[in-house]
């Protein structure tokens, strides 16, 4: 939540003395304070701006406050009302309290009482206020942990995340589909400075082509068809934070100027407006699309692209960096099972191993999120997993026995075993080994070392599983 949060004070009386008085306590209290003298007036004032608090007079012309109050309980339910009244009764209390009143004042009120009212009202608003920002901090960083893995490439993306959480440049993240671009996007900003500020998450291809500049930057009332009412459009709404512009290449050519126009000036102007808006926001975008060929193809603007690609995150597939699926598998059982102690069995997570996940990490979280509703136990084995994963597994190699040898589920254990069983197939080409496995030759070799792998042969010594204890 902001530190520097406002509460926003409507007062609705038809008497110019009560309103004048009830401005002047909320001023005292710090609040950002307007008025009406009539239900529809008061109605119109939250077309362009939702008060956090309401205090109507009970008998108002035309529409009655307690008219207005459901009106605004409808329109904003966090929004706080409180009915006043010279000819109050308990009847009309009563039934004030049951439409979602806050509370009920009768006149003629003292300074004091209306100040603690309005008081105890902003706690309210602000403690709401708080818990949703909790909630919604609490959600997020159980999303960023699955930004995970001990792969070269996850981590060089780690990296470029800390770098560039506390400033204000813009990004352009790219990667196939389900690589979890947003989540990136969502790490710089909640990661850093801009934490307690807004982040506006934007699907540019999912916006309807004749609306995307009123959604973007707002329309004026009676601009187009439709239009009943002004609003303040997305880029408005992250004012001050950051707004992530996905699919960024399917915006048309027409908005693209537009857009790009808005990043020069840093203003927006509405639809049907002549009033330009100072905007102040951080972009991040993101494509899973080629945008330098469509730059060759004339589909994009090559202004454009370098107004966004100050600094490039690229996220890769899934199947570049297999070794990082352990530890997102944990992160996911933790996520749809987190009271249940569920293991994997070793013929599973050869499949999981083995499989190229052409939907990329969203397709594995998935794929756990099914096995986990599946299965019949504490253990998640192949019949759990979808068909194509079972289609697409590789009996493994029997040892002089002629015995299936067993897989740990340990995940350390599990790393050993991926390493050893890739050095079988490359016959103990460290390179093709580092590249199969998505990490650098150093963290190659430092695994070999700590897991006691023979590199020639691909097999560890005899009885030399990894212990908990071993450190990096």
């Amino acid at each position: 939540m902001n530190d520097d949060f406002r509460i926003r004070f409507l007062i609705v009386d038809d008497e110019q003395s009560i309103r004048k008085l009830c401005i002047r306590i909320g001023e005292g209290l710090g609040f950002c304070c307007s008025e009406a003298e009539s239900s529809e007036a008061a109605l119109a004032v939250m077309e362009s701006d939702t008060p956090d608090i309401v205090m109507t007079d009970l008998r108002l012309p035309h529409m009655t406050g307690m008219d207005l109050l459901q009106q605004v309980k409808t329109l904003s339910p966090r929004t706080e009302v409180a009915i006043m009244t010279g000819h109050g009764t308990i009847g009309s209390a009563v039934e004030a309290m049951k439409l979602g009143a806050y509370h009920y004042i009768t006149k003629p009120f003292t300074v004091e009482e209306m100040k603690l009212i309005l008081q105890r009202m902003a706690e309210k608003v602000r403690l709401v206020a708080e818990r949703d920002f909790l909630r919604e901090r609490v959600h997020t960083e159980m999303e960023l942990n699955e930004i995970t893995g001990s792969s070269a490439k996850i981590q060089e993306v780690l990296r470029l995340i800390a770098r560039l959480k506390d400033t204000r440049t813009p990004v352009l993240i790219t990667g196939e589909s389900g690589t979890g671009k947003e989540l990136v996007a969502r790490a710089i900003h909640f990661r850093g400075s801009f934490a307690k500020r807004p982040f506006v998450a934007v699907d540019c291809g999912a916006l309807v082509p004749t609306l995307i500049e009123s959604e973007l930057f707002g329309h004026e009332k009676g601009s187009f068809t439709g239009a009943l009412k002004s609003k303040a459009g997305l880029f408005q709404a992250a004012t001050g934070g950051t707004i992530f512009l996905d699919e960024i290449g399917e915006l048309p050519l027409d908005m693209q100027a537009k857009l790009l126009r808005a990043l020069q000036e840093k203003e927006i102007r509405p639809v049907g407006s002549n009033e330009r808006v100072k905007i102040d926001v951080r972009v991040i975008a993101a494509t899973n699309r080629d945008l330098e060929s469509a730059l060759r193809a004339g589909t994009f603007r090559k202004d454009l692209y370098f107004r966004l690609n100050v600094v490039a995150v690229h996220l890769p597939p899934l199947r570049e960096r297999k070794s990082d699926i352990p530890t997102l598998l944990r992160c996911f059982l933790d996520r749809y099972a987190p009271e249940e102690p569920l293991q994997v069995t070793p013929s599973a997570m050869m499949c999981l191993l083995q499989y190229d996940w052409p939907g990329n990490v969203r397709e594995l979280e998935n794929c756990i999120e099914r096995a986990v509703a599946l299965r019949n136990s504490d253990l998640i084995d192949t019949q759990d997993l979808p068909p194509a994963l079972r289609d697409s597994r590789m009996p493994l190699a029997d040892d002089e026995e002629g015995n299936v040898p067993e897989v740990p589920t340990d995940l350390e254990d599990l790393e050993r075993l991926t390493i050893q069983r890739v050095f079988q197939q490359v016959n103990g080409d460290k390179v093709l080994a580092g590249k199969m496995l998505g990490i650098s030759r150093a963290t190659l070799y430092r695994k070999l070392k700590r897991y006691n792998i023979d590199s020639k042969a691909g097999i560890g010594a005899p009885e030399s599983m990894p212990q908990s204890s071993v450190q990096n």
